[in-house]
């Protein structure tokens, strides 16, 4: 594999002012083709600079634009493992020159020292407090990407300003796309909002048919969680295995990503779970063959229920419950922004019918959170009753991690 120069790498080399706003929609190269010409700047370099990449999280930065950056680097032959500083996510170039990664939920890290260089990577899931204190700090140039799901500060606040670029790129900017995805992509045109914003790169007012709102973002795991579940979905290839740990906590629920994983075979997943916290196992009903190979691992699994309409009712059980995720969790943060109902040909919203691709995760909570039985879940928040506790112990290593 190589990373060819794309529509989208050329247009965004050709950017001059100081802060460049790249809006675009999926699969368009934003992410990689500014992390090119980051890399081009910093091997031609006269003097040293140093580059900050950052993102909301350092689980969304490792598996999104850090994978990116060393994907690159060393499909194109420039990595060197000497110059890889892995505990401080540091890259020095022959020129002397640093590409440097941080999350954003790090405080001394926004209003830490001055850079050259900065790339702030989907920048509409951050408040427009943390682009200020990075951009006071940054000299150079700035470079910042998002989806245009909706109007946020970028548009009333950084673009209107004369030391600005705006650019808009689609997927018909990024030639390197597999016609798998262009398909997947150009099939989704009788979705309107969808089309708008993930199509055409255009601002949308917030996804139409967007299943699940107001989630909340968190940390870690309260010691105090209690273990209830963990929702299993099967997959293998181009469909990951999802697990979720579902945590009760304070009167809601808080979930956990424990694999999202291709190519994971009923061994590999039995293997994993036999050395997680001890907790029951509800898995996809229509695997019973796989539960009953998980089964053979000394796991605890059953399958989940299902029946008319049980799709629809779990879904209308989870939006009436208090939701946490944890900030790890990417891949279950990526599906809950994207999970969406179908639409009919007409543009209709077919409340109750998910759109097929971003719902992995989401049928996995959806399995053990439904498992728990609502009235005895009442009774116990009512009565104040607290049976046996599983904690979560915050010092024990997720190989996962």
């Amino acid at each position: 594999m190589s990373y060819q120069i794309t529509s989208a790498t050329r247009k965004i080399h050709a950017l001059k002012n100081r802060i460049r706003i790249i809006q675009g929609g999926t699969s368009a190269g934003k992410t990689i083709g500014i992390i090119q010409v980051l890399i081009d700047m910093a091997q031609r370099d006269k003097e040293p600079t140093l580059t900050s990449i950052t993102s909301e999280s350092y689980p969304h930065l490792k598996r999104g634009a850090m994978k990116d950056f060393l994907d690159i680097m060393q499909t194109q032959g420039y990595f060197v493992d000497a110059r890889w500083n892995k505990g401080d996510s540091t890259y020095t170039f022959e020129t002397g020159s640093k590409i440097e990664f941080f999350s954003l939920d790090q405080p001394h890290k926004v209003r830490g020292p001055r850079r050259d260089r900065l790339f702030m990577n989907e920048a509409n899931n951050n408040p427009f407090e943390t682009y200020e204190q990075l951009e006071i700090r940054t000299k150079e140039l700035i470079f910042i990407d998002y989806n245009p799901t909706a109007f946020f500060w970028v548009h009333e606040s950084v673009q209107p300003q004369d030391d600005s670029d705006f650019l808009i790129l689609t997927y018909l900017d990024n030639e390197a796309l597999d016609p798998s995805i262009v398909k997947a992509i150009e099939k989704r045109k009788d979705r309107k909002d969808w089309w708008q914003v993930y199509g055409l790169g255009q601002i949308g007012d917030g996804l139409e048919g967007k299943i699940y709102k107001d989630w909340n973002i968190i940390d870690e795991i309260p010691f105090e969680a209690r273990l209830e579940r963990y929702g299993l979905d099967f997959g293998y290839y181009p469909d990951p295995t999802a697990i979720v740990a579902i945590y009760f906590y304070n009167g809601g629920y808080i979930l956990d990503e424990v694999k999202y994983e291709l190519e994971m075979s009923n061994r590999d997943i039995g293997n994993y779970m036999k050395n997680q916290l001890p907790a029951l196992i509800v898995a996809d009903c229509a695997e019973p063959k796989s539960i009953a190979e998980l089964k053979m691992f000394g796991l605890n699994v059953i399958g989940s229920k299902k029946g008319a309409d049980s799709v629809r009712n779990g879904i209308n059980a989870i939006r009436d419950t208090k939701i946490s995720v944890t900030k790890r969790s990417t891949n279950i943060i990526k599906e809950y922004r994207n999970y969406l109902y179908k639409v009919d040909r007409l543009g209709n919203v077919m409340a109750g019918v998910p759109e097929d691709g971003n719902d992995h995760a989401m049928d996995a909570l959806r399995y053990g959170l439904m498992s728990i039985v609502p009235v005895m879940r009442k009774r116990e928040m009512v009565l104040g009753m607290t049976p046996t506790i599983i904690q979560h112990n915050t010092t024990r290593k997720n190989p996962a991690r």
